[in-house]
């Protein structure tokens, strides 16, 4: 069939087989295209709302119906809405502190270290992290409440848990569980790509194991360092589960900025131009840290894939 009476998809596979780098540039448009509106529409939308005033808020299509930039302003003044930004960004600190210190040691141990069961070990490590944290809510409220005994003296007095609820460490607790085996299998990754001769060389200096994996390992890993910790703390400033539960919702409580933005809900009427303006505020952090981290995350990404 000549090109001059075929018809448009006859034409268009033509093409297609002559110039498949055409085809693919489509395909990566349209993905790429379908990727940014279901991403970038969700926060347009936040926007519109945010934008939109109160009474106007039933006649609410794509574009703001009115204009009320001084929304912004008013969660601050109606919540203390900065105090569970604070406590979302100290409990993500010192949640990535906590997992980047226990991961390295893990890393190194699986990543450097022959022993029997090593594979088994991490598979189960990685199928662990993907439990339902719904299964470890009643056993940790219970532990955090105090309602767990420890031990029983002879005097008929009871060792009871301590009791973290409303406090930092009913959240630091399960968020460095839960994150931990993610940093653990990338850093492991990463470790295991460190030839040995620098660790010796390290080691002949007199530099123990941990001094080897802090001073040297770990500086010749930065992107894998980096990335699990950009992934742990964003994990932990987006988390909802248990920010929710293991607070009762006061910013002096330690509750992290989701209970921010559900300070707007009333019994009877919602505030949604003030939660759509707090969920915006809210992700300004993260959004300023992807745009800063962003070359190492895609390193870390990339490079840990590769065995050199």
């Amino acid at each position: 069939m000549s090109s001059d009476t075929a018809g448009p998809y006859e034409r268009w596979v033509q093409d297609s087989i002559q110039n498949p780098k055409k085809v693919y540039r489509a395909m990566f448009v349209v993905v790429a295209g379908f990727f940014l509106f279901t991403t970038l529409f969700p926060l347009y939308w936040l926007l519109v709302l945010a934008l939109t005033p109160e009474e106007n808020m039933s006649d609410v299509g794509l574009l703001p119906n009115g204009f009320n930039p001084e929304v912004f302003l008013t969660v601050f003044e109606q919540v203390p809405f900065h105090w569970y930004m604070f406590n979302s960004i100290v409990l993500g600190l010192i949640t990535t502190v906590i997992v980047l210190v226990l991961a390295s040691v893990a890393g190194y141990v699986f990543g450097r270290l022959e022993f029997p069961g090593r594979v088994p070990l991490m598979l189960l490590l990685l199928a662990v992290s993907y439990f339902p944290p719904a299964a470890f809510l009643l056993p940790l409220f219970r532990l955090f409440t105090g309602n767990v005994t420890f031990l029983t003296l002879p005097g008929g007095e009871a060792v009871q848990s301590p009791v973290l609820f409303n406090t930092p460490g009913a959240l630091v607790f399960p968020y460095s569980a839960l994150f931990l085996p993610l940093s653990i299998f990338v850093l492991t990754t990463f470790y295991s790509q460190i030839p040995d001769g620098l660790e010796k060389a390290a080691r002949v200096e007199g530099t123990t194991r941990l001094g080897a994996l802090f001073r040297v390992i770990m500086p010749l890993s930065a992107p894998g360092v980096a990335t699990a910790g950009v992934l742990t703390f964003i994990s932990v400033y987006n988390e909802f589960f248990f920010g929710y539960l293991m607070t009762d919702g006061q910013a002096q409580n330690w509750a992290p900025v989701v209970w921010g933005i559900l300070q707007f809900q009333g019994q009877y009427a919602d505030l949604y131009n003030l939660m759509a303006a707090a969920s915006i505020i809210g992700v300004v952090p993260i959004a300023i840290l992807v745009v800063v981290a962003q070359e190492k995350i895609v390193s870390g990404l990339t490079a840990g894939a590769l065995k050199e």
